[in-house]
């Protein structure tokens, strides 16, 4: 079976270690950390709900059946393996919506013959949607994520896209500099989508923005999300202190934005 190139060697994921309560601490301290685990305890229910509800959302120009989501975007028909183990491995609206608007707006956004870098890609229904717009794609995520990202790109742009995809792992926050060190590695392009929600990585999620998209690199960087917490809410403003941004498309009925970003100069 023909395999996609993959330009990194895998590395597992390192989670920050969860800091132990000191027991010295005031009652006020102690409440605050509670609370916030308790919303992070109710974003991550409200997270599984919406896994085993959100097929329905986007009927019926989505069918779900057996793990798998067909779609049609640039003149072709996409289907999408699944899994339900791992929120990685599941499509969201942000990357719906960010390839309804590639799609639909190649005048403003021309990804012909781009290079252009994916940020958690997680299935790869973004990346696909781009080889097949005529870029040139690297589609990133954890080493646990890039068998069935691999098999989803295979399978929809062999013989169909003008490049080749890549796959590579990247961890955020992780080695950016000996792994894809700048002077090396230019996009035009980063495309990230519904890669902020309630985890421990949104400082280090910043942190590899910041790294591809550099002053006077001239690197676009597209991100789409669906707002769902608080957290979601801190780290937009985070991001637009740190980029110049653009709000270019806003979806109420999905709670779902996209940005256009480049760095500050």
């Amino acid at each position: 079976m023909e395999r996609l190139s993959t330009t990194r060697q895998p590395v597992r994921q390192k989670h920050p270690a969860k800091k132990e309560v000191d027991e010295k601490k005031t009652d006020g301290k102690l409440q605050v950390e509670q609370g916030t685990t308790d919303e992070a305890l109710t974003d991550q229910k409200m997270m599984a709900g919406e896994a085993l509800d959100r097929r329905n959302i986007w009927e019926p120009s989505v069918y779900y059946a057996l793990g798998k989501e067909s779609f049609y975007f640039a003149g072709h028909e996409i289907s999408i393996r699944e899994s339900m183990d791992t929120y990685g491995a599941l499509i969201w609206p942000g990357a719906i919506a960010l390839c309804q608007f590639l799609e639909n707006n190649q005048q403003q956004v021309s990804l012909m013959d781009k290079a252009v870098l994916e940020i958690g890609a997680g299935t790869g229904l973004l990346s696909v949607v781009a080889s097949l717009l005529g870029a040139w794609v690297t589609a990133t995520d954890l080493p646990d994520i890039l068998s069935n990202l691999t098999f989803n790109l295979l399978r929809n742009t062999k013989g169909r896209s003008r490049y080749t995809p890549q796959v590579a792992a990247l961890t955020w926050g992780q080695d950016l500099e000996r792994d894809f060190p700048h002077l090396s590695y230019h996009y035009d392009y980063v495309l990230a989508a519904d890669v902020v929600y309630h985890h421990d990585c949104l400082e280090e999620l910043l942190e590899t923005m910041r790294h591809f998209c550099r002053p006077r690199g001239r690197t676009t960087l597209l991100w789409a999300n669906k707002i769902r917490f608080r957290s979601d809410l801190r780290f937009t403003e985070c991001f637009e202190r740190s980029f110049n941004t653009t709000l270019l498309v806003e979806l109420p009925q999905q709670e779902v934005r996209i940005y256009k970003a480049t760095a500050r100069e």
